[in-house]
């Protein structure tokens, strides 16, 4: 294995994230959430469109009928990028004005899962739950006392949860069984402590073996971790708040990574924080993202 670093777009991104591959169209959805940007990376060309919401974006989902799903400051929102056409669905933490949506992924039947949190600075609070968005747009609540909820992604068979909370005082990264039939995580146990390495934990993403992807932000580094729970590997990169891992490209063995700008330490040891990077030749295969069914 000898990977090569890359920086695709240099874009500055407050705080890049989201990143989501839709390997029909080839190419990479990502966003910068306070910005409110979404962005698509095409490989094939080497170009990154933008389409401006208006609202902080915290993730997305393709849809199977065509479009995106949006996870926002203001609740779940069906987006055409083609027109431009938008539409509300709900706010499930309407009663909740300073928080935002941050993290999410979709299981393998099509439901879409996404977490909030506390919205800029202030004093730290748990805030932050996690929410099911069915196909037929019923909102289902989980687990709340959060502070910052990421790290959401499904095991290749779809019968594990991964999910995690960057906060320093947590820097957790949990697994709960899967019930497929019913959308339902059983109660979490500890996957991965991140005291055990310099980042804490932020994005996730699976790859064919089963294996656990970690951007450790503020850590410099990203992880791969077995389904045991075991460090496997350590990737050393070249910023300092890597943010989302996610496997891409035809062949979906690049790792593309989003990554902060906003607060980094030293600007002039990192001039492309906040750009999308690609990792090439790892010798391993990421899973085809599920698409959300609604």
């Amino acid at each position: 294995m000898d990977p090569v670093i890359k920086c695709v777009v240099d874009s500055q991104s407050k705080v890049g994230e989201g990143a989501l591959w839709d390997d029909r169209k080839n190419v990479l959805w990502w966003v910068d959430i306070p910005a409110g940007l979404i962005h698509c990376f095409d490989p094939e060309n080497n170009s990154n469109k933008t389409i401006e919401f208006g609202e902080p974006v915290g993730c997305l989902s393709v849809r199977e009928q065509g479009g995106l799903l949006l996870a926002t400051k203001s609740g779940f929102w069906f987006l055409d990028p083609e027109t431009g056409s938008r539409e509300h669905i709900e706010d499930p933490e309407s009663h909740l004005p300073n928080n935002r949506f941050n993290d999410g992924t979709t299981d393998h039947q099509g439901r879409f899962w996404a977490g909030t949190m506390q919205d800029g600075a202030g004093t730290k609070e748990r805030s932050g739950a996690f929410y099911r968005l069915d196909p037929d747009l019923t909102v289902t609540a989980w687990r709340d006392q959060f502070f910052i909820t990421n790290g959401s992604a499904f095991s290749p068979d779809g019968r594990t949860f991964y999910f995690s909370d960057s906060e320093d005082s947590v820097r957790t990264i949990w697994a709960s069984d899967y019930d497929i039939e019913t959308g339902s995580p059983s109660p979490p146990t500890v996957f991965f402590d991140t005291n055990k390495v310099a980042g804490l934990p932020d994005g996730g993403t699976v790859d064919s073996e089963g294996c656990y992807w970690q951007a450790g932000v503020t850590g410099w580094q990203v992880y791969r971790i077995d389904p045991n729970g075991k460090l496997l590997l350590t990737i050393d990169l070249p910023i300092e708040f890597p943010t989302k891992p996610m496997f891409g490209g035809k062949n979906l063995n690049t790792l593309y990574v989003t990554s902060i700008s906003a607060g980094i330490t030293t600007r002039t040891d990192q001039p492309q924080a906040g750009g999308l990077f690609a990792i090439t030749g790892l010798g391993i295969k990421g899973v085809p993202q599920p698409r959300f069914a609604g």
